[in-house]
């Protein structure tokens, strides 16, 4: 039995009141993250507390060091971007060859083309989740593919690649960045049936290969990006009945994981506030975001949080332990 969000979230999820809570939390606790996101070159160095720790540990002379300068801050952050629109670029080509609408209404009488070569072998997000054979949680993703009907699959990656390309055509940068709501952002149709391959194109996927084909318009839904959402958030119910949004919890079996279900709705907006927190601080420290671009370095902070806590999600991950998270 699972409790949590379930097969989406509580409505009072999409209550305003709600969404003000969590996004307070969020902002609250985006500034200790912030400094050792950039501290650590997105986790790739040390913190100034890790370092004063080492410090410590061989007798080194506190007054001999200097704290991180700003202007040391922002060479890190700008390196931070670069380097995050760098990894991100080194297999968007295959993404953009695939998300190619006329490539698809020409495979309407070979869909199982698309299928077994395309998807199987040249989208790397499946082509990667299929080879995995060290996780066993990912046996019944298999067999999800393997019989799933063809051309139910093309007609939902058409259907994404359509909504993306009209969605880019509409938008106007300058009235995108004034957005408050997230029904501003309009992306309620990526929750719908016909945008989804239930077992195989899911939430994550999806929206993984939209990502990779217009990354200034939509959030990766990453599994680490959900876990991070929850650590961002506090941690905290805020008076959801079944737990937290951004989990789920399988009692019978004892384990926890991201809500793989989460709404694409919500988690845009609150990648769209985490993104304007960043825009700021890129601001603050002459660093420069690309709009047509922006939510990489979303994916690279949330990622970073995500990050901080593998040691714990990894035990969250295979075992709730004593009630000691505050699970209900």
């Amino acid at each position: 039995m699972y409790v949590g969000a379930g097969i989406d979230v509580e409505e009072s999820c999409y209550d305003y009141e709600h969404i003000k809570k969590v996004l307070g939390e969020i902002k609250k606790n985006f500034e200790g993250y912030f400094q050792r996101f950039l501290e650590t070159n997105a986790g790739n160095g040390l913190t100034e507390e890790d370092f004063t720790k080492l410090q410590k540990k061989f007798g080194i002379d506190e007054k001999c060091t200097k704290p991180i300068s700003s202007k040391k801050l922002s060479i890190n952050y700008k390196s931070i971007i670069k380097e995050s629109l760098v990894k991100y670029e080194k297999d968007q080509e295959d993404y953009l060859k695939i998300m190619d609408i006329e490539l698809l209404e020409d495979l309407v009488d070979d869909a199982d083309h698309f299928k077994s070569k395309i998807l199987r072998n040249e989208c790397p997000i499946i082509r990667k989740t299929l080879a995995n054979r060290k996780a066993k949680e990912l046996d019944k993703y298999r067999g999800n593919f393997s019989h799933a009907d063809a051309d139910w699959l093309l007609e939902v990656v058409t259907n994404l690649c359509e909504f993306a390309d009209e969605y880019a055509e509409s938008y106007d940068e300058e009235e995108y960045e004034n957005y408050e709501t997230y029904e501003d952002l309009d992306m309620n149709l990526m929750d719908t049936d016909d945008y989804t391959a239930y077992g195989v194109i899911g939430g994550g996927i999806k929206t993984h290969m939209l990502y990779k084909v217009y990354p200034g318009l939509f959030p990766n839904r990453s599994r680490s990006a959900l876990w991070a959402l929850w650590y961002l958030s506090g941690k905290s119910k805020y008076n959801c009945t079944m737990d937290s949004e951004f989990l789920m919890i399988d009692v019978d079996k004892g384990v926890v994981q991201q809500n793989y279900f989460y709404p694409y709705t919500l988690f845009v907006y609150y990648a769209f506030e985490i993104y304007k927190l960043l825009r700021d601080k890129a601001t603050e420290l002459n660093a420069y975001i690309d709009p047509d671009y922006r939510y990489i370095i979303v994916d690279a902070f949330l990622e970073y949080v995500a990050l901080e806590h593998d040691a714990d999600i990894s035990v969250m991950k295979s075992q709730i332990r004593d009630g000691g998270m505050g699970f209900a």
